[in-house]
Order: structure tokens, then sequence, then C-alpha cells
């Protein structure tokens, strides 16, 4: 039985069933209300969700049925007396590690939470949030937005993380210090003469291979990249793709050399190229694509998966792949990608898809 706890404009529906046919709703939360992200801690089976309140800003809410009673984190806030405002919550995850481990949340303006009591509450990463180079930190199309964060397996104390438009940063010391990780980045979207000083490095999306941690892959606004030194410098693997943007990224967790994409025509046309829904799939760390559609709208379909769209559950031959679109379908796949069939229809405009259980 699998899980899907999607995040919409309209509140957080919870879906189950048995991959290859339309999962049942059973059980929504925040109606009404955009929620950003959730996920469900796998050390405690906690669910977490942001919600993003149009009277009282962004909130973590957590409970231990979804149809239940929600309580509201404390702790998730900025500091008082500054200019800053907290916009948005992107993004929750576990850290590594069992017992004393830490969940962090990631958000708008750039900046980083953590907890160590299960979500229940929170407090914000100071050297971070007084980084030196902060006052030079530009916003992306969608804000100054933590979106990736990204432990290093059996290892608490390294962290990855991607925020749009400051790019890579990386911690080994638990987030005491941090430092960037941008060598190999080049941001085609400002002009040429431009680009070896602009720090406006607008990273879509992050991920680790937990088999072969100093191997990442990155969706970047203008590229998709592989690291192998740990996220220190990147290699353009992005020949083959029908386009150079996009937002979602997967891997096989049993695969270093896999990931999967899913491109959109251009920065200012955010929409799946040709009107055709395709995921692409590399398995040998993006010397080629190959491109993953039986089953999936291949004409007249301009649909958009956001950075948080597209998840998976399991690896190897029996990897199940779900994405949401902002025309409220879920697709997924129970095959690794080779097949594709529609988990959900007539949802509100998709913002996450997390696959759990």
């Amino acid at each position: 039985m699998t899980e899907l706890l999607v995040g919409t404009k309209k509140g957080l529906f919870v879906l189950e069933g048995e991959p290859g046919g339309e999962l049942e709703v059973k059980a929504r939360a925040f109606a009404g209300e955009p929620v950003e992200y959730a996920m469900r801690d796998p050390l405690t089976d906690r669910l977490l969700a942001s919600v993003t309140s149009a009277f009282y800003g962004p909130k973590i809410w957590y409970a231990d049925d979804p149809a239940g009673e929600w309580e509201q984190a404390g702790g998730v806030a900025l500091p008082e007396g500054g200019g800053a405002a907290l916009e948005r919550i992107w993004t929750i995850v576990d850290g590594e590690g069992d017992g004393d481990r830490a969940l962090y949340a990631g958000g708008d303006p750039g900046v980083l939470f953590e907890s160590r009591d299960g979500g229940a509450s929170w407090e914000l990463n100071r050297a971070l949030w007084e980084h030196p180079t902060r006052p030079g930190w530009q916003p992306g199309g969608g804000g100054l937005c933590l979106h990736s964060i990204v432990p290093w397996p059996d290892d608490p104390d390294r962290l990855a993380m991607g925020i749009s438009a400051a790019g890579v940063w990386l911690t080994e010391d638990g987030g005491s210090t941090w430092r960037q990780g941008n060598k190999g980045l080049v941001a085609r979207y400002v002009p040429e003469e431009s680009r070896e000083e602009t720090t406006a490095l607008c990273v879509h999306r992050l991920h680790r291979a937990p088999r072969r941690p100093e191997r990442m892959f990155m969706q970047f606004h203008g590229g998709v990249y592989r690291s192998d030194d740990a996220g220190e410098s990147w290699t353009d693997i992005g020949a083959g793709l029908p386009s150079d943007f996009g937002f979602p990224m997967a891997i096989d967790p049993a695969d270093p050399d896999s990931a999967y994409v899913i491109p959109l025509a251009a920065d200012m046309d955010r929409v799946t190229p040709d009107g055709r829904v395709r995921v692409y799939e590399t398995r040998d760390a993006g010397e080629s694509w190959t491109e993953r559609g039986d089953g999936l709208p291949q004409e007249n379909a301009y649909l958009t998966v956001l950075r948080h769209g597209l998840d998976r559950r399991g690896e190897g031959p029996e990897l199940e792949l779900y994405f949401g679109t902002t025309t409220g379908e879920v697709f997924g796949s129970g095959d690794a990608g080779a097949s594709w069939f529609g988990a959900a229809k007539h949802l509100p405009p998709v913002y996450s898809v997390r696959a759990t259980r």
C-alpha cells in the first residue's frame, strides 16, 4: 500500500492505494489553505505540514492522524526587530541517525530551522541567518527560497542545501559554519560578461545518491548538473534533454548513476515541451537520457510540475515514481518510470508530492 501526501493550493490530500490505478482520497486537512509541503517522519511516523495562511503567515503543523487534530509547532519565526518577513516554509526534511537526530525546515527568505523534538518546536539556524554574504543574496522568481536540504548518510553534521537564487551551501559541523559550493555552475540567464561574478545562482532542486554520497544531482535554472565531490564543483549533464529548464528531480536510491527530471519548455514558457508530458531518465550519470512517456498525455497537455511535485518510493526495479501538476493531476509509475498511470485527477493545483510507506 502506498500513501501519497499531496500539498495543494486548497489543502492537504492523503491518497492511498496500490500502484497501477487511481488512488483513493483517505483524508483531507487544511481545507482551502495552501499546503506547501507535507511529510511523514520515518522515525516517529508523525505527519508534518507547512501551511501558508493568508492571515497568520507560514506555520508548521504536526499530527499523528491526518484526519485528526493538528497542532501548531512553535519557533517558526524570524528574530524580532528586523525588516525581513517569513514568507513561506518550502520543505521539511528528516536528518540522519536515530534518537536525537534533527528535522530541518527550509524557507523564504533563505532560512533554515531545526527541530530536536519531532517537529513540535523549531529554532532558527543563526549561522546561516547571519552569514556575511547574505546582503548580496538575490531572490529567484519564487522568492529567496531554501527548498532543498540534503543530509549525508550516517553523518548528521554534514548537510548540503540549495537556495534560489543564492546557490549551494555546505556544512560539515552541523550548521555552525557554512560555505558555498558553486564551482562549475553557469548562470546563462544573466549577461555573459557578468556570469563569473554573479552570486545569483538559481538552484531549482538538489539530491544526493545515498550509496555514493559524494555523488549529487541538481536541476538548475538553465541546465542539469552532477557533482562527484559532495557539492564542491559541478559538471553540466543536460545535453540530450529537450530543454535546459525544469524544477523537479528524483533519484533511484539503489543506483548512484540515476536521475529523473521533467523538463519544461523555457523559463518564460513553463509548460511541458510541445504539449507532451515526458519524464527523462539517466542511468549513466547524465551521459545519456531516455524519454519515458508511456501512459502519459502526449498531445495538447501543457502542464507544469513544480520543484516538489515529483517523489519516489522504494528502489531498483520496484521503484515507484509519482508527480503532480498545477492542473490538479497526479501520475504514477510502479516500474521505475517504464510506464505510467493516472493516480488522481481533479485536485487543486499541486504544490508537492511525498510518497510514504
